[in-house]
């Protein structure tokens, strides 16, 4: 797969990674009770209801450029990164709720073309 010798790289994860980066940063310092700070608000989304802390992402193969998908879902919610692999929690999404499974995988962002962003949301784990 990507990392196959015989395979061109597709990328050195460098930039993918620094957008995961300041997303595990906002995340982990979304807080329950959020003041109202303007432009350097300590949180996720919009100031004029609860709380986000979550950004949920999906992934974008680089060598097909399909989107990935792991146990039937596409997004997920970014929980660790250690270089360049990540590790995410699958998120489902039905009827316009977003709910937190306890499964958890694993991928190289070497093998990552593109990241998509959804709305910011207040998952319950």
């Amino acid at each position: 797969m990507c990392n196959d010798k015989e395979e061109k790289r597709c990328n050195e994860c460098n930039c993918i990674s620094d957008i995961l980066n300041r997303i595990i940063h906002l995340q982990r310092n979304s807080y329950r009770s959020c003041p109202n700070e303007g432009c350097d608000k300590p949180f996720l989304g919009p100031d004029n209801i609860e709380c986000f802390n979550t950004r949920p992402i999906s992934f974008y193969n680089c060598t097909t450029g399909n989107i990935w998908e792991v146990n039937g879902s596409t997004i997920f919610r970014l929980e660790s990164l250690d270089d360049c692999c990540c590790t995410c929690r699958i998120l489902n999404f039905a009827d316009g709720v977003y709910t937190a499974t306890n499964d958890f995988f694993t991928i190289n962002l070497e093998c990552v073309s593109a990241i998509k962003c959804y709305g910011d949301i207040n998952l319950a784990m």
